[in-house]
Protein backbone atom coordinates (compact mmCIF):
# COMPACT_ATOMS: atom_id res chain seq x y z
CA UNK A 1 0.00 0.00 0.00
CA UNK A 2 2.89 2.43 0.72
CA UNK A 3 4.24 1.95 -2.73
CA UNK A 4 1.25 2.35 -4.30
CA UNK A 5 0.75 5.72 -2.42
CA UNK A 6 3.76 6.81 -2.96
CA UNK A 7 3.08 6.24 -6.69
CA UNK A 8 -0.22 7.74 -6.39
CA UNK A 9 1.23 10.71 -4.64
CA UNK A 10 4.78 10.89 -7.51
CA UNK A 11 2.12 11.16 -10.35
CA UNK A 12 0.20 14.35 -8.95
CA UNK A 13 3.80 15.99 -8.53
CA UNK A 14 4.63 15.82 -11.69
CA UNK A 15 1.41 16.79 -13.27
CA UNK A 16 1.88 19.58 -11.07
CA UNK A 17 5.39 20.20 -12.28
CA UNK A 18 4.11 19.92 -16.01
CA UNK A 19 1.59 22.47 -15.19
CA UNK A 20 3.69 25.23 -13.97
CA UNK A 21 6.53 23.97 -17.08
CA UNK A 22 3.65 24.79 -19.22
CA UNK A 23 2.72 28.28 -17.95
CA UNK A 24 6.77 28.88 -17.74
CA UNK A 25 7.12 27.68 -21.95
CA UNK A 26 4.69 30.42 -23.11
CA UNK A 27 6.75 33.48 -23.02
CA UNK A 28 4.49 35.14 -24.84
CA UNK A 29 2.02 35.35 -21.84
CA UNK A 30 4.22 35.56 -19.09
CA UNK A 31 3.66 38.22 -16.39
CA UNK A 32 7.10 39.15 -16.39
CA UNK A 33 9.96 40.58 -18.61
CA UNK A 34 11.93 38.71 -20.77
CA UNK A 35 15.38 37.50 -19.19
CA UNK A 36 18.77 38.69 -20.65
CA UNK A 37 20.85 36.30 -19.31
CA UNK A 38 21.13 32.21 -18.05
CA UNK A 39 20.45 33.13 -14.59
CA UNK A 40 20.36 36.01 -12.16
CA UNK A 41 19.55 34.97 -8.59
CA UNK A 42 18.19 37.67 -6.64
CA UNK A 43 20.06 38.91 -3.88
CA UNK A 44 17.95 39.59 -1.49
CA UNK A 45 19.22 41.53 0.91
CA UNK A 46 20.75 44.05 -1.56
CA UNK A 47 19.35 47.87 -0.43
CA UNK A 48 19.33 48.48 -4.43
CA UNK A 49 15.66 49.05 -5.70
CA UNK A 50 15.01 47.84 -8.53
CA UNK A 51 11.88 46.12 -10.93
CA UNK A 52 12.64 42.48 -9.65
CA UNK A 53 15.90 41.98 -7.47
CA UNK A 54 19.98 42.79 -8.39
CA UNK A 55 21.44 39.99 -9.03
CA UNK A 56 24.02 38.25 -6.15
CA UNK A 57 27.59 37.26 -7.45
CA UNK A 58 27.86 33.63 -6.92
CA UNK A 59 24.82 31.64 -7.43
CA UNK A 60 24.50 27.62 -5.81
CA UNK A 61 22.46 25.05 -6.82
CA UNK A 62 20.46 25.34 -3.55
CA UNK A 63 19.51 29.08 -4.66
CA UNK A 64 17.49 27.06 -7.19
CA UNK A 65 15.88 24.72 -4.54
CA UNK A 66 13.35 24.44 -2.08
CA UNK A 67 11.33 21.63 0.13
CA UNK A 68 9.17 24.76 1.45
CA UNK A 69 5.90 22.71 -0.69
CA UNK A 70 6.69 19.03 0.76
CA UNK A 71 4.44 19.64 4.12
CA UNK A 72 0.94 20.55 4.28
CA UNK A 73 0.34 23.91 5.97
CA UNK A 74 -1.60 23.87 9.14
CA UNK A 75 -4.79 25.43 7.67
CA UNK A 76 -7.00 23.98 10.75
CA UNK A 77 -4.82 26.80 12.93
CA UNK A 78 -6.21 29.44 10.27
CA UNK A 79 -9.50 31.73 10.60
CA UNK A 80 -10.52 30.83 7.21
CA UNK A 81 -9.54 27.34 7.05
CA UNK A 82 -6.88 27.78 4.22
CA UNK A 83 -3.22 28.58 3.86
CA UNK A 84 -1.13 29.53 1.46
CA UNK A 85 2.73 28.41 1.18
CA UNK A 86 4.25 30.41 -1.41
CA UNK A 87 7.25 28.91 -3.33
CA UNK A 88 8.05 32.47 -5.23
CA UNK A 89 11.53 34.31 -5.89
CA UNK A 90 11.61 35.61 -1.86
CA UNK A 91 11.52 31.47 -0.81
CA UNK A 92 13.82 30.63 -4.18
CA UNK A 93 16.07 33.27 -5.05
CA UNK A 94 17.03 31.45 -8.43
CA UNK A 95 13.56 31.79 -9.70
CA UNK A 96 14.52 35.95 -10.20
CA UNK A 97 13.52 36.65 -13.89
CA UNK A 98 12.65 32.98 -14.70
CA UNK A 99 8.90 34.63 -14.94
CA UNK A 100 7.67 31.82 -13.03
CA UNK A 101 6.90 30.31 -9.33
CA UNK A 102 4.62 28.04 -7.28
CA UNK A 103 2.44 27.87 -4.35
CA UNK A 104 0.96 25.19 -2.27
CA UNK A 105 -2.73 25.64 -0.68
CA UNK A 106 -3.85 23.89 1.98
CA UNK A 107 -7.51 23.86 3.09
CA UNK A 108 -9.12 21.96 6.00
CA UNK A 109 -12.69 20.92 5.94
CA UNK A 110 -15.05 23.79 4.84
CA UNK A 111 -11.70 25.59 4.44
CA UNK A 112 -12.07 28.75 2.92
CA UNK A 113 -9.40 30.64 0.29
CA UNK A 114 -11.54 34.16 0.53
CA UNK A 115 -12.00 36.03 -2.87
CA UNK A 116 -8.59 37.40 -3.84
CA UNK A 117 -6.76 38.66 -7.15
CA UNK A 118 -3.52 37.94 -7.84
CA UNK A 119 -1.90 41.85 -10.33
CA UNK A 120 0.72 40.63 -11.78
CA UNK A 121 -0.27 36.71 -12.96
CA UNK A 122 -2.57 34.30 -14.03
CA UNK A 123 -2.89 31.23 -11.70
CA UNK A 124 -3.19 27.57 -12.98
CA UNK A 125 -4.58 25.16 -9.74
CA UNK A 126 -4.16 21.51 -9.92
CA UNK A 127 -5.69 19.41 -7.55
CA UNK A 128 -3.38 17.27 -5.22
CA UNK A 129 -6.48 16.05 -3.27
CA UNK A 130 -9.62 16.39 -1.94
CA UNK A 131 -12.94 18.44 -3.80
CA UNK A 132 -13.00 22.32 -3.93
CA UNK A 133 -15.59 24.40 -5.23
CA UNK A 134 -13.62 27.33 -7.30
CA UNK A 135 -14.78 30.46 -9.48
CA UNK A 136 -13.63 33.66 -10.69
CA UNK A 137 -15.43 36.85 -11.67
CA UNK A 138 -15.32 38.59 -14.72
CA UNK A 139 -15.35 42.48 -15.27
CA UNK A 140 -18.73 42.29 -16.66
CA UNK A 141 -19.78 40.85 -13.17
CA UNK A 142 -20.19 36.86 -14.11
CA UNK A 143 -19.26 34.50 -12.11
CA UNK A 144 -17.84 31.37 -13.72
CA UNK A 145 -17.56 28.80 -10.98
CA UNK A 146 -17.45 24.36 -10.68
CA UNK A 147 -16.53 21.58 -8.73
CA UNK A 148 -12.70 19.67 -9.14
CA UNK A 149 -11.20 17.18 -7.71
CA UNK A 150 -8.05 14.98 -7.48
CA UNK A 151 -5.93 15.66 -10.66
CA UNK A 152 -8.36 18.38 -11.98
CA UNK A 153 -6.78 21.87 -13.41
CA UNK A 154 -8.68 25.08 -13.19
CA UNK A 155 -7.03 28.48 -14.51
CA UNK A 156 -7.84 31.67 -12.61
CA UNK A 157 -7.38 35.00 -15.43
CA UNK A 158 -4.76 37.09 -14.39
CA UNK A 159 -6.05 40.21 -12.50
CA UNK A 160 -10.11 38.99 -11.82
CA UNK A 161 -11.06 38.26 -7.79
CA UNK A 162 -11.20 34.41 -7.64
CA UNK A 163 -11.77 31.46 -4.37
CA UNK A 164 -11.46 28.39 -3.79
CA UNK A 165 -13.41 26.22 -0.72
CA UNK A 166 -13.40 22.82 0.49
CA UNK A 167 -16.71 21.11 -0.26
CA UNK A 168 -16.03 17.65 1.48
CA UNK A 169 -15.22 16.52 5.15
CA UNK A 170 -11.56 16.16 4.52
CA UNK A 171 -8.43 18.01 4.08
CA UNK A 172 -8.08 19.30 0.07
CA UNK A 173 -4.82 20.85 -1.08
CA UNK A 174 -3.42 21.97 -4.77
CA UNK A 175 -0.10 23.46 -6.33
CA UNK A 176 -0.77 26.98 -8.28
CA UNK A 177 1.54 27.93 -10.73
CA UNK A 178 1.91 31.35 -11.93
CA UNK A 179 3.58 33.17 -14.77
CA UNK A 180 5.29 35.81 -12.68
CA UNK A 181 7.96 35.25 -9.86
CA UNK A 182 6.07 37.09 -7.40
CA UNK A 183 2.39 37.06 -8.48
CA UNK A 184 1.44 39.26 -5.50
CA UNK A 185 -1.85 38.87 -4.00
CA UNK A 186 -4.94 41.25 -2.64
CA UNK A 187 -7.69 39.56 -0.31
CA UNK A 188 -10.75 41.74 -1.12
CA UNK A 189 -11.85 41.97 2.74
CA UNK A 190 -8.60 42.07 4.08
CA UNK A 191 -7.58 45.01 1.51
CA UNK A 192 -10.68 46.95 1.94
CA UNK A 193 -11.10 46.77 5.68
CA UNK A 194 -7.56 45.65 7.41
CA UNK A 195 -5.58 48.56 5.51
CA UNK A 196 -3.27 50.89 7.03
CA UNK A 197 -4.26 54.00 7.18
CA UNK A 198 -7.32 52.71 6.90
CA UNK A 199 -9.87 53.44 3.89
CA UNK A 200 -12.18 55.94 5.32
CA UNK A 201 -15.34 54.75 7.38
CA UNK A 202 -17.53 56.62 5.00
CA UNK A 203 -16.17 54.85 1.76
CA UNK A 204 -16.65 51.54 2.66
CA UNK A 205 -20.03 52.78 3.91
CA UNK A 206 -21.47 54.37 0.78
CA UNK A 207 -19.55 51.47 -1.40
CA UNK A 208 -21.62 48.35 0.41
CA UNK A 209 -24.43 50.49 1.38
CA UNK A 210 -24.06 49.56 5.73
CA UNK A 211 -23.58 52.09 8.20
CA UNK A 212 -20.31 53.31 10.05
CA UNK A 213 -21.08 51.34 13.03
CA UNK A 214 -21.27 48.20 10.43
CA UNK A 215 -17.69 48.72 9.21
CA UNK A 216 -16.44 49.56 12.64
CA UNK A 217 -17.46 46.08 13.26
CA UNK A 218 -16.05 44.64 9.79
CA UNK A 219 -13.11 46.53 10.76
CA UNK A 220 -12.55 44.86 13.97
CA UNK A 221 -12.51 41.15 12.47
CA UNK A 222 -9.45 42.01 10.20
CA UNK A 223 -7.83 43.81 13.76
CA UNK A 224 -4.41 42.24 14.22
CA UNK A 225 -4.93 39.85 17.23
CA UNK A 226 -3.45 41.15 20.80
CA UNK A 227 -0.98 38.70 21.95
Amino acid sequence: MAGAAGSSWSSLLLGAVAVALAVAAAPSLAGDPDYLQDICVADLNSEVKVNGFPCKANATADDFFSGVLASPGAAANTTTGAVVTGANVEKVPGLNTLGVSLARIDYAPGGLNPPHTHPRATEVVFVLYGELDVGFVTTANKLLSRTISQGDVFVFPRGLVHFQRNTGGKPAAVVSAFNSQLPGTQSIAATLFAASPAVPDAVLAKAFQIDDEEVDKIKAKFAPKKT
